[in-house]
């Protein structure tokens, strides 16, 4: 893990913020991305062997898991972050909250003019401009850490980064009861999301806040197996870190309703439901002083202003606007790529209106799942870190058709991204990405149909079991 620490600072380049140590193992750019690389793998090839390892019964035990993921995020709690500069917005909207200004309605210009300019100088130019889409509980706790650390900007750095490391405890400790109660192995889960390089170094690293509203989501389903209400307001607080969260909440309350006989008793279930949500919202906006100013057009618009060749309405119009380009009919690739994006944020609308139709208490876990996955990926920004906010699901199921596909996911989505927070393809790639997209998913597709016709699974009903909620 010190090989990409190490080298990671040093392809950082020179900045506005001087972290508090500094390491050169070697001179030149070559030697130093060779350097990072190499760390890279290493701790790849050690989570996918560690992955084979668990295939004996008893070769690891849970014990030993949370230990290696301690040591392996140590160092990466400790150094600059990498591969995003997003931590720093985040500062910059907590300090706006905690000194008294809505981040929902400013932007982080203000910090100017209130003695924060340092602050100022490490947000990306991209966000300077643009309000916070994050929700104001977790803002709140960040404008305290800011506090805390006395507006030290490389302690508060550390500070709110151990939200993302608090983030990888909850799902250590909801994945593995989760798992047992669908039949997955809690090992594997632990070691499919809180270990895998996507969270280490896309999530701890740059200490994204996705990971901590996926932890406590993840809380909030395994507590609702039990405590349907108690799982709600547990969602509705993941919600107000980020808002995909209220998907959660949603499903859960849906599920407990189509559990419950008579139209009026699912109405009743409903109704409190949506109570509890609300009573939770409420409270945060009001103790957070923000009112429902947090709910707005920015929570939603902000994430596309980036375009990425990886998301598919940006591959997909960027290519449309170089065919037609050819054709002679000039249409820019942002504007279609904007107007594909809100297609396909509707199709997944309508996608979750009917996974909410056939969705029952056994199937909960694994629709929401692959709800998340696919609001991640056909958003206006398919950045690798969202892919969080499903596959921490997905990971507490039993194995199904495509379970394979998820380790290599993690994998590509840690690596796709320069450590200096730049996609590795550039908007020119989106015709390559689009084909790579089509291929993956007719193979995906054809893979699913054979896996449904083979032969029935004989042996004892827990397997069986098991291979029928894998399908």
């Amino acid at each position: 893990m010190l090989g990409p620490q190490a080298g990671g600072q040093q392809l950082l380049g020179p900045g506005p913020v001087q972290w508090w140590f500094q390491t050169e193992l070697v001179s030149g750019t070559v030697g130093t991305e060779i350097i990072f690389y190499a760390g890279v793998a290493a701790l790849v090839i050690a989570w996918v062997g560690l992955g084979f390892e668990l295939r004996r019964p008893d070769a690891v035990s849970m014990r030993t898991l949370v230990v290696i993921g301690a040591l392996w995020c140590l160092p990466l709690a400790l150094g600059p972050p990498l591969f995003s500069r997003d931590v720093y917005s985040y500062i910059a909207q907590g300090t706006l909250l905690h000194l008294g200004h809505n981040p929902y309605q400013v932007t982080p210009l203000t910090l100017g003019h209130l003695g924060q300019q340092h602050i100022l100088n490490a947000v990306s130019h991209t966000w300077l401009r643009t309000t916070a889409p994050y929700g104001p509980l977790f803002l709140l706790v960040v404008g305290w850490l800011v506090a805390a650390a006395g507006y030290k900007l490389v302690l508060a750095v550390i500070l709110v980064r151990l939200l993302a490391v608090l983030g990888v405890a909850l799902l250590i400790a909801a994945l593995p009861p989760l798992a047992k109660r669908l039949g997955g192995d809690p090992r594997r889960a632990v070691w499919l999301i809180a270990l895998s390089p996507l969270v280490l170094f896309q999530l701890v690293s740059p200490g994204h806040n996705d990971i901590l509203m996926a932890g406590v989501m993840a809380v909030g389903i395994a507590v609702a197996l039990r405590w349907p209400l108690l799982g709600i307001a547990i969602c509705a607080l993941a919600a107000t870190i980020k808002v995909p969260a209220a998907a959660g909440a949603a499903f859960i309350a849906v599920a407990w309703a189509w559990q419950t006989q008579g139209s009026w008793n699912r109405a009743r279930v409903l109704a409190q439901s949506a109570i509890v949500f609300a009573a939770v919202l409420a409270v945060v906006s009001l103790a957070t002083g923000v009112g429902v100013s947090w709910i707005s057009g920015g929570l939603f618009s902000t994430p596309g202003k980036v375009h990425l060749a990886i998301t598919p309405a940006t591959a997909l119009g960027y290519t449309t606007a170089t065919l037609l380009r050819d054709l002679g009919v000039a249409i820019g690739g942002h504007t279609l790529a904007e107007i594909f994006a809100r297609v396909t944020f509707g199709l997944t609308g309508v996608y979750a209106l009917w996974l909410l139709y056939r969705l029952r208490s056994p199937t909960l876990v694994r629709y929401l799942g692959v709800l998340l996955v696919a609001a991640a990926v056909f958003g206006p920004a398919a950045w690798p870190w969202y892919l969080c906010w499903g596959l921490v699901l997905l990971a507490a199921c039993p194995k199904g058709p495509l379970w394979l596909a998820i380790p290599a996911v993690l994998v590509a989505g840690a690596v796709v991204v320069a450590p200096n927070g730049i996609l590795l393809l550039s908007i020119g790639a989106a015709p390559f990405v689009l084909i790579a997209y089509a291929v993956i998913a007719v193979c995906a597709a054809a893979y699913v149909r054979r896996q449904r016709r083979a032969p029935p699974i004989d042996g004892p009903p827990t397997v069986a079991a098991e291979a029928l909620l894998a399908r």
